[in-house]
């Protein structure tokens, strides 16, 4: 199961690291410091993948295993 979880945890932390980049880039008080809050919000992105992956490969591997 933690194969699966590191493989949908990669595509998924890139999702959520995105849209938090972007949504930092996007808004206008937070553009203005955006040397400083990119960075945290890709690794933000990232850590909160986590635990959505984990619950993704629990279900498909109940699903798989029958």
């Amino acid at each position: 199961m933690l194969k699966i979880a590191a493989l949908v945890w990669i595509m998924l932390g890139t999702v959520f690291a995105g849209s938090a980049v972007a949504t930092v880039l996007a808004v206008p008080s937070l553009s203005d410091q955006a040397i400083r809050y990119l960075p945290l919000a890709g690794v933000g992105g990232y850590v909160v993948a986590m635990p959505f992956a984990l619950l993704i490969a629990r279900r498909l591997n109940r699903k798989t295993a029958g």
